[in-house]
């Protein structure tokens, strides 16, 4: 059995998944696809998706009343920040000072949803890879959370890709700017990369298949690879050829270095705004 699995056989009382979207399906999905058993989960979702509301033959609650739910041993919080502070009443009324309170929400400090929520509240910051299972998730904890609830966080999380902990909380903007909006730096780097293809003269269509192919292929071999990133470019480039020629404009001024310093810097200090 796995430390991931021991925590989990650990809890006792149920979780409570409040917000099944995308990322909040996808942790459910990796919970049950882990040996979490249907009828230990409750989800509270105003519309869940019929994927979701099909769980409850298998044994799923959905919005039951506090009272059919028992003790309250973890409530995930996934739901969109903005409607938060309207749903925190609720959610509330669900946990008790030793509930663990897991946050997905991008911009909501500890201290607010400690606030809002009570309970032993851990932070984190998953991105949008976890819907296949190949996510990074980044936490933090509040003091009094401990170790085995830590675990259970752990275990939680990990059910959509690896987890990361940091001990300072200010260090999630960062991470924000870093795994969190990340993806989506990738996807416009397939985006721009089919572009200039069709500006070399590909068709569309061939274009974004090879923009897409590299970026995956390249995504995948990083990831299996124990080479560092730096390693496996230089393993690409030959001295005078082309790559190196391709290098020298994006390695250059106005180049990757500092537009995406720029663009992290950026993300981040919205980051910070969005926790006011």
């Amino acid at each position: 059995m796995t430390t991931s699995t021991n925590a989990l056989a650990n809890i006792s009382g149920s979780i409570v998944l409040a917000g099944a979207g995308k990322m909040g399906g996808a942790m459910l999905t990796g919970w049950l696809a882990q040996g979490v058993a249907a009828d230990r989960l409750a989800v509270i979702d105003p519309m869940p998706s019929d994927e979701i509301a099909s769980l409850a033959a298998k044994g799923l609650r959905i919005n039951p009343a506090p009272g059919e739910i028992g003790d309250v041993a973890v409530l995930v919080v996934a739901v969109k920040p903005q409607m938060f502070l309207d749903a925190a009443p609720q959610l509330r009324a669900r946990v008790k000072p030793s509930t663990l309170v897991i946050s997905i929400m991008a911009g909501m400090p500890i201290a607010k949803l400690s606030q809002a929520c009570g309970g032993k509240v851990v932070r984190a910051m998953p991105n949008t890879p976890a819907a296949i299972g190949r996510g990074v998730t980044v936490a933090v904890a509040e003091a009094d959370v401990d170790p085995q609830q830590r675990a259970i966080a752990d275990a939680l999380l990990r059910a959509t890709g690896s987890v990361e902990w940091i001990g300072d909380e200010a260090l999630m903007d960062a991470v924000t700017a870093v795994s969190g909006s990340g993806p989506a730096y990738v996807f416009l780097l397939a985006e721009e990369l089919a572009r200039a293809g069709v500006a070399a003269g590909l068709s569309p269509d061939l274009a974004t298949r090879l923009a897409r192919e590299t970026v995956a292929g390249s995504g995948e071999l990083l990831y299996r690879s124990d080479l560092s990133s730096e390693t496996l470019r230089k393993n690409v480039t030959s001295p005078g050829g082309t790559t190196a020629a391709a290098l020298d404009v994006l390695m250059g001024p106005g180049g990757f270095e500092p537009l995406l310093t720029r663009a992290v810097a950026a993300a981040a200090k919205r980051s910070k705004e969005l926790a006011k």
